[in-house]
């Protein structure tokens, strides 16, 4: 999984980078074959302030389904990269179920409208096993 990690407005360290990486791995890993890459952006956007102003923003480029992107604020970068992670999980799994499904409906519809056209039919006056 190619995941993409940059930080804006602070140098980055590599004990964030991997913190990021490996929940990221951890959650998405089950659908690696259906995700192209995955972009981290981590900033503070007040800079040496403070404040609940770092974010984290995720998006997740997914095979035959929409990106799903997911961001989230506060004090705690750490913090808040668990709860990005957690959510973007969550999305994953519903937009490539949704992307599943929307196939799976065409294919299920048939047998439906074959059964609504047998119901249709006249019926015998003849019951099952009997010979005219």
């Amino acid at each position: 999984m190619n995941i993409d990690v940059q930080s804006l407005g602070f140098p980055i360290t590599l004990a964030l980078a991997d913190h990021a990486r490996r929940r990221l791995r951890f959650a998405l890993t089950r659908h690696n074959d259906r995700i192209r890459r995955v972009d981290v952006r981590l900033g503070d956007e007040n800079g040496p302030r403070g404040g609940a102003d770092k974010f984290c923003r995720i998006r997740v480029y997914l095979i035959d389904a929409p990106v799903a992107v997911i961001a989230d604020i506060g004090s705690d970068l750490y913090g808040v990269i668990d709860r990005t992670v957690d959510r973007v999980g969550r999305v994953v799994v519903k937009r490539l179920d949704r992307s599943r499904d929307s196939g799976r409906r065409v294919r299920g519809d048939r047998p439906t409208l074959l059964a609504k056209a047998f119901d249709t039919m006249p019926k015998s006056d003849h019951t099952e096993g009997e010979h005219a």
